[in-house]
């Protein structure tokens, strides 16, 4: 129809297939399939069996996404979760080693990361002036360094004790029950953050605080939450940890921070607050999962790796501003 103006005016919605296909979620959906066609011709090894194989060695990290990706929203970050891991990883041990039952070293893993989390919360919370990045620096170094102290000259502790870290390890069929957990806890994070009242208030934080505060948010208890949380799914990571690796060391959960970042981000998540969902984020972790797979079963780098990853992550955040870019440009002509 033709408005006043004598524009024409269309009233038909645009179609609900063409927005997922050309939404960020549909993009990373054919990067995905694209990932896999590429690591099946780069690797005679790659195929499903061996995906689902050697997928838990890198399932861990990505539990540690999906709060991140609240704290990203929020506008925050948070870069000791590695360190976390560590420490919940060490005790963890230690506790094992004392032959307590397996649902007693577990509990004591969630405490520990619970812990950690609560004293950035804290921290954060009572000390609203202190950058985030600062505060979770600083907690980084103290709680490795604590992991450090404990594991003492040697540096490494391995478990005497395997049988419940070797039941959590097992399968269904081929599928390792650590991909279950990872299904389960990304739809609980994603029902939260998209559709309740909770997830809308991380959301309009992540907008502008200040407005959220004045709109009766609760702005230090929220973050005081998420940031609890953050620390008990780094104590859930380091017992999934456990059962590949059967053993702690001064380097376990480094880079882990990082890897979870990417993958929030390159899931298009805003590091700057305010936007983003899991279901992308946990479609970038697979993408990423996918690929250490198939480029590691050809002996691949890990640095060349990290490389990859990191343009990937680049691409990412490039991407959606030159397509903004190339639309405007359209528009103009």
């Amino acid at each position: 129809m033709a408005g006043k103006s004598g524009r024409s005016i269309n009233n038909v919605p645009e179609s609900s297939i063409k927005r997922m296909i050309f939404s960020w979620e549909g993009i990373l959906i054919l990067i995905f399939i694209a990932v896999n066609i590429f690591c099946a011709m780069f690797s005679e090894f790659y195929n499903v069996s061996s995906l689902l194989r050697q997928m838990p060695v890198y399932l861990a990290e990505v539990f540690l996404m999906l709060p991140m990706a609240y704290i990203l929203v929020l506008g925050e970050i948070d870069i000791s979760v590695g360190s976390i891991v560590c420490l919940s990883a060490t005790v963890c041990c230690i506790v094992c080693n004392m032959n307590a039952p397996f649902i007693v070293v577990v509990l004591t893993g969630l405490l520990v990361g619970t812990a950690c989390g609560a004293v950035n919360g804290f921290i954060l919370t009572k000390f609203t002036e202190l950058p985030p990045m600062i505060v979770t620096l600083a907690t980084q170094i103290i709680f490795r360094g604590i992991a450090e102290i404990t594991l003492g000259s040697g540096g490494s502790i391995t478990m005497s004790n395997l049988d419940g870290f070797n039941a959590i390890g097992g399968k269904v069929g081929q599928v390792p029950y650590i991909l279950f957990l990872v299904v389960i806890l990304a739809v609980v994070f994603a029902i939260i953050l998209g559709k309740s009242t909770f997830g809308r208030r991380v959301y309009a934080i992540g907008t502008n605080r200040l407005t959220a505060y004045y709109s009766g948010v609760h702005v230090q208890k929220i973050r005081m939450i998420i940031y609890t949380v953050m620390g008990t799914v780094s104590g859930l990571c380091a017992i999934f940890l456990l059962s590949s690796s059967f053993g702690a060391n001064t380097t376990t959960g480094n880079g882990f921070e990082m890897d979870a970042i990417a993958m929030a981000v390159f899931g298009g998540i805003s590091s700057t607050g305010g936007k983003g969902n899991i279901a992308g984020g946990v479609i970038a972790a697979f993408i990423i999962v996918c690929l250490r797979v198939g480029l590691g079963q050809q002996n691949v780098h890990a640095q060349v790796i990290l490389l990859i990853i990191g343009v990937l992550l680049i691409a990412a955040v490039a991407l959606p501003n030159i397509i903004g870019q190339v639309r405007r440009a359209v528009k103009t002509k």
